[in-house]
């Protein structure tokens, strides 16, 4: 298929572009769940599960009791990695795996012999974005459980408003060197981040 596409003067970088964008975003697995909605992008997964992520880490951090602090933790842990419990808020594919996917295939559209200046560039920044988020959402998953075992409500608290510090970072970015500005770059970027150079890069290509 790629020396059809090739063929007919499709440069591969542009169709990673729109693989991203337009394909659901599964990891070619055969029993993998469906994308949580039909074409989704990576980008738009990860943000859906982000959002529901933040909601209940915030109704956790404003819980009054140990068990309601817990039980929000168990549905961020749910939009952040679906496998951990049954059921839960979140879409069922996963703010980790999204994040994760995204990373690996802008990667190849980054790295393809055709790619562009445009792809080279904006690839590295909504890839260094989407690993930002897969990082914070691995030490999200590691605080929750540590959540789930507390047994003093202080303790729980102090964790659940990290776990919501670290779910904002995911939506928005972070501003981690205090310059007054969030930059798509290691430590800072978020999905917001990510969304805007995916949105630069698909517009040079001409698939905006």
């Amino acid at each position: 298929m790629r020396h059809l596409w090739k063929r007919l003067g499709v440069p591969i970088a542009a169709l990673c572009v729109l693989a991203l964008v337009a394909a659901s975003c599964g990891d070619d697995e055969a029993d993998a769940p469906a994308a949580p909605v039909v074409d989704t992008a990576a980008v738009a997964a990860a943000q859906a599960e982000a959002e529901v992520a933040a909601a209940h880490a915030g109704y956790a951090a404003g819980s009054d009791d140990l068990a309601g602090i817990q039980r929000h933790i168990v549905h961020v842990l749910h939009a952040v990695d679906p496998s951990t419990s049954e059921r839960g808020p979140g879409n069922g594919y996963g703010l980790a795996r999204a994040a994760s996917g995204c990373a690996g295939h802008i990667g190849m559209a980054g790295e393809s012999d055709d790619a562009s200046d445009a792809v080279q560039a904006h690839s590295t920044h909504v890839g260094t974005s989407c690993s930002n988020v897969a990082m914070w959402a691995e030490s999200i998953a590691e605080k929750a459980a540590e959540v789930a075992a507390a047994t003093d409500m202080a303790a729980a608290k102090a964790l659940a408003e990290e776990i919501v510090a670290m779910t904002a970072a995911i939506v928005n970015g972070t501003d981690a060197d205090g310059n007054g500005r969030v930059s798509w770059g290691e430590g800072e970027g978020g999905l917001a981040q990510a969304a805007t150079h995916l949105r630069l890069m698909k517009e040079a290509e001409g698939l905006g």
